[in-house]
């Protein structure tokens, strides 16, 4: 469970409804080119927008990330058409988000509502918190999680707090996986911070 006391904040409640006020107005709306529906959820929108960005950061030259030891480009991608990121691959920034929001909806997004029939219920902020979690750390794990059986049971804030056994690399606890899953940082919204600010 979370190593820090997990609330909702200012900058959380201002993030989702920043969202949701340029979604209104249409300033999202590239982002439907993505979507199977007509409109892209909000969700995917706050995920890639607050959380998926902000803690990846882009490269646009592969890079090797010794937590996870392997190769990765753009905002964490470890896979291009399904070969691993190898040295020297770079890649434009258009070229970079078109594949995140490529992979959020349709790897990430779709796979764990699949998944978790009820997350389609839970108020935005949980879903976009899952769909980061599940991107940084894969969809089987959240889809095995007790973060998705608290979704699958309606428990909206546990769910926001059990994402955040998500902390370790390499057997270890990392403080900046703490940052990322908890209270984020100076800069940084978390994820249980911006899924606990939306309920």
């Amino acid at each position: 469970m979370p190593i820090n006391k997990i609330a909702p904040t200012k900058r959380g409640k201002a993030a989702i409804a920043g969202v949701l006020a340029s979604i209104a107005a249409g300033g999202y709306a590239a982002y439907d080119q993505y979507a199977t529906t007509a409109k892209m959820d909000p969700a995917v929108i706050l995920a890639v927008e607050k959380a998926i960005i902000p803690w990846e950061g882009l490269v646009l030259r592969s890079h090797w990330d010794p937590f996870a030891e392997i190769y990765d480009v753009c905002y964490g991608e470890t896979r291009i058409n399904g070969k691993p990121v190898a040295p020297g691959m770079s890649f434009t920034q258009p070229q970079c988000k078109d594949m995140l929001l490529r992979r959020v909806h349709d790897d990430y997004y779709q796979q764990i509502m699949e998944c978790s029939p009820n997350l389609a219920k839970a108020p935005t902020s949980v879903r976009a918190s899952m769909i980061s979690g599940s991107y940084n750390f894969g969809v089987g794990a959240w889809c095995r999680s007790t973060a998705k059986a608290r979704v699958e049971a309606g428990q909206w804030r546990t769910a926001c707090e059990a994402q955040t056994a998500f902390n370790r690399a390499g057997g270890k606890i990392v403080r900046g996986l703490v940052n990322r899953r908890e209270m984020g940082d100076a800069r940084r919204v978390g994820e249980a911070e911006l899924c606990v600010s939306g309920l």
